[in-house]
């Protein structure tokens, strides 16, 4: 069937018989089913009829523009398994995450229009989006859906999507700057130009001004205008009309109307001969408003130059020993330089690392996955990724992380994990989510903001009504006045805004921010609850001495080291890595985890327990059928910065509690050493986060610090969670906020810094509504004139862009 295509207007090839089930009458009267000319208008239709937006196609006066296939089958490639390897990780229930930047975000409601509308696409688990960071978190199932069908919908709302890298950002970052340099260069030189002659016509009209000189001012102001209201004004008229298609309405609204109000009252005026125009008010509402956005936009990509540092700090390629090079270097590791560096080796991506392989980092090169040295001892500089500015000892068995940089002599690694499994990949997920994601402050600050558009909408027809009684000449000139000066843009930025320039301040001091409300929380917390080993204590075991029950020789003491590094073989607690060095390798049979109490299994034949001992035989007690045999005294050490932490801690007014399953001697010697008044020994999880809903009950808002598997529960039950970058990842999935580094020091100052966040929102949210609330009645009342409204508005919002920026400087 040939004709033109229903959805783009353009002929349909021949052959080509796509149906979309659309009725159409023709002009004899005759009924036919509408056809598209190819797959991307068939797309297009099927998502507009399935959003309940098929009066579009009713009251269109242009045909929409054809679907780009192009740009849809680019987006295929990211359907392939090993691109997504670079922008998704694979979470445990099968499904995947991934952080996409969205062009052409304005305010809270296109946030809400895009997580609506993709809630409803197939296969789509989890959708949160930031509009101060352009960041867009999204989950969801592969079985179900392909990755490039879910870019093809966002696409489709009008908001262009670009999966999260570091190139990708850059470009992204790049191309609205240059975009919004463009639009503020021709809405300033439009100003300046029509400044010009609304200035001569102002003074002419004092000094007799003829009719011909005020009409040809009128046609060249027109003409100046028209690109200032056609291109530098566009990004406002989008947004707007978004808005309305989707039925959530923003804060372009009040804007669009306004220039679009004024330049058509202006050239209708021009057009009859008349004086009063406001050509200079367009100009300068447009440059004014767009100057706010610029401000807006430097802060949102001060934000974003923290992930893309992060992304930066991986090198692209690794230099990947060959295999008969991994054997040799793990068969004689003491083996000299000269034979190091002629070991068989090539470049491959960092990407096609696997778990196992071998790699060499050279003096000078930052290592391109989280791996363990197996050959060489060299010194680490992690500052960029945990705030730790003294280089770190690492030697065989040390752990390295991707993107810290291997100062003092090459080493040979064993790959734990690359790409997305890394550290800092895992760093950039935590972020995005915690910006995506909206704590309950600025939920309410979306909601009022929205409310407020549709406030101002009638507010202003109120106005117009009003003033056209008393004098008709002012009407649209004090209505444009008040559509300017009500636009919450200033409300909409004040939570958003504080909340990520805290949150990378926060990162910065080596303390990761991975939930919404944390940080708010965290404001709030006046009672901290830390575990002790891994936690207060560096968890690195070692054994003191070794006391026979029933007495022993030496031999029986050897062996039952050997029997008890058996048990924590597979264990990660830092009691088992205690173990580790007396591990011959001999079988364990039937092993089992004792809740609470320790392990046990079968060696040689026995079955044996290896955990806590009863009061009069403190330690680690390894027992057998019969009863304990042997006593191991284990000692650990307080990390760095303990003591200040908790002195910090206690000076500015917050409770300091230690609980922990360990002994009574080494809780107290611990307790003592820091100076913490409240301590508990030998607390079983459940006993922990019982103390826990006890401070809360009593009134307290609980921060809990914990490291291992057993502090989950209590993490979960705590008002806010942070626990240790070492600690485990269950740990940490559990935790609000994550402690990077070896030291917990800047605990201390995420309390400063979540005050400091919470009453900069708290001054943004008056700063914004008092501006609002006063200069609203001003302005209908005729005290505020057009272009003092645009500058006000502007204002605004650059106050508290800046406001919010003071959070990124130095702690104090």
């Amino acid at each position: 069937m040939s004709g033109d295509c229903f959805h783009c207007g353009e002929p349909i090839p021949p052959g080509v018989q796509i149906s979309v089930g659309a009725v159409l009458r023709t002009a004899n009267g005759a009924e036919e089913t509408a056809q598209v000319c190819c797959a991307g208008c068939e797309a297009a239709v099927m998502l507009i009829r399935g959003a309940g937006l098929d009066a579009y196609y009713r009251l269109r006066t242009e045909r929409a523009p054809k679907a780009d296939d192009r740009r849809r089958a680019e987006w295929s490639a990211y359907d392939r398994d090993a691109v997504q390897r670079g922008i998704a990780v694979t979470l445990p229930d099968g499904t995947r995450e991934a952080t996409l930047l969205v062009d052409g975000l304005r305010c809270a409601a296109c946030s809400w229009l895009v997580e609506h509308a993709l809630q409803r696409t197939a296969g789509v688990r989890t959708v949160r989006l930031n509009a101060a960071t352009a960041r867009l978190l999204l989950r969801w199932d592969p079985n179900e859906s392909r990755l490039s069908s879910i870019l093809a919908a966002l696409a489709a709302l009008g908001y262009t999507p670009h999966p999260l890298t570091a190139g990708a950002q850059h470009a992204q970052m790049t191309r609205e700057r240059r975009a919004l340099l463009k639009r503020l260069w021709v809405s300033g030189l439009g100003m300046m130009q029509v400044m010009m002659y609304a200035i001569a016509v102002y003074i002419g009209d004092g000094a007799d001004l003829d009719a011909e000189t005020r009409n040809l001012f009128n046609w060249v102001s027109l003409l100046i205008t028209t690109p200032v209201v056609l291109y530098a004004a566009q990004p406002f008229f989008a947004g707007a009309w978004r808005g309305l298609r989707h039925r959530a309405p923003g804060m372009d609204l009040p804007i669009a109307v306004a220039i679009l109000l004024a330049f058509t009252a202006s050239v209708v005026v021009t057009l009859r001969g008349g004086a009063e125009v406001y050509f200079d008010s367009v100009a300068m509402f447009t440059f004014f408003l767009l100057t706010g956005r610029w401000f807006e936009m430097a802060a949102r990509h001060k934000a974003g130059r923290m992930t893309e540092a992060l992304g930066r700090l991986v090198p692209d390629t690794a230099e990947r020993i060959h295999n008969v090079g991994a054997v040799l270097r793990t068969a004689m590791p003491n083996v000299g330089a000269v034979l190091r560096t002629a070991i068989p080796s090539e470049f491959v991506g960092a990407l096609e690392l696997n778990p196992g392989d071998h790699i060499r980092v050279r003096a000078g090169d930052r290592f391109p996955c989280d791996g363990t040295i197996v050959a060489g001892e060299t010194e680490v500089d992690e500052s960029l990724l945990t705030g730790e500015s003294t280089p770190l000892p690492r030697t065989i068995g040390g752990r390295v992380i991707a993107g810290s940089l291997n100062l003092d002599a090459p080493v040979e690694v064993k790959v734990r994990s690359a790409g997305t499994g890394t550290l800092v990949s895992g760093i950039g997920r935590l972020l995005a989510r915690a910006q995506g994601e909206r704590p309950r402050i600025a939920l309410l600050a979306d909601r009022v903001a929205r409310w407020f558009v549709v406030v101002v909408l009638a507010l202003a027809v109120c106005t117009f009504a009003v003033w056209l009684q008393l004098d008709p000449a002012r009407a649209l000139p004090i209505t444009l006045a008040v559509l300017v000066v009500a636009c919450p843009c200033a409300l909409a930025l004040a939570t958003p805004v504080a909340l990520t320039s805290g949150t990378l301040a926060l990162a910065r001091d080596g303390l990761l921010v991975t939930r919404a409300d944390a940080l708010e929380t965290l404001a709030r917390a006046d009672t901290i609850v830390f575990d002790k080993t891994g936690t207060l204590t560096h968890g690195d075991m070692r054994i003191s001495g070794v006391s026979p029950v029933t007495g022993g020789s030496e031999s029986v003491i050897r062996d039952a080291l050997q029997i008890a590094a058996a048990l924590e073989r597979a264990a990660e607690h830092p009691i088992a890595k205690a173990f580790r060095p007396y591990d011959d390798g001999r079988p364990v049979r039937n092993l089992k985890v004792v809740r609470h109490e320790g392990v046990e299994g079968t060696v040689d034949g026995v079955r044996y327990r290896l955990g806590k001992g009863a009061d009069a035989t403190p330690g680690v007690v390894l027992s057998d059928g019969h009863g304990p045999i042997v006593s191991f005294a284990l000692t650990d050490t307080v990390r760095r910065g303990a003591k200040a932490l908790v002195d910090r801690l206690r000076a500015d007014s917050i409770a300091v509690e230690m609980l922990s399953g360990d002994a009574e001697p080494a809780v107290a010697a611990v307790a003592t050493e820091l100076g913490i008044e409240r301590s508990a020994a030998r607390m079983s999880p459940e006993q922990k986060l019982a103390r826990v809903r006890e401070l809360q009950a009593a009134g307290h808002i609980v921060a809990v610090v914990g490291d291992g598997v057993n502090d989950a529960p209590v993490l979960a039950g705590a008002d806010v969670a942070i626990a240790l970058g070492s600690g485990s990842a269950l740990a940490q999935s559990t935790a609000g906020m994550i402690v990077l580094g070896e030291t917990p020091t800047p605990i201390a100052t995420g309390f400063m810094r979540a005050r400091r966040t919470l009453a900069t929102i708290r001054q943004n949210l008056g700063l914004s509504l008092t501006y609002n609330l006063s200069a609203i009645p001003l302005a209908a009342a005729g005290f505020v004139p057009p272009w003092l409204a645009a500058i006000g508005m502007a204002a605004s919002s650059l106050v508290v862009v800046l406001n919010s920026l003071k959070l990124y400087g130095p702690a104090r």
